[in-house]
């Protein structure tokens, strides 16, 4: 499966990811690169938690990026 994440690094120079298709599915890292195997592992439980409560996984969020005069 593919998600999409957000990652952004906050005031302590800390990576924070999200991934807005699972609310609540955040994980953090010191580096870009640790951030990112910290929310593979964090979106891994999320779906296994999923599945053991027999929930649905959330609908894939779709984006477009659009161009605007400012």
């Amino acid at each position: 499966m593919r998600f999409r994440i957000v990652i952004e690094q906050d005031e302590d120079r800390m990576f924070i990811a999200e991934c807005p298709s699972l609310p609540g599915c955040i994980s953090q890292g010191k580096t870009r690169v640790e951030a990112i195997k910290n929310i593979k592992e964090a979106i891994e439980g999320y779906l296994e938690s999923l599945e053991k409560h027999k929930e649905a996984i959330p609908p894939t969020i779709n984006e477009e990026i659009i161009e605007v005069e400012a």
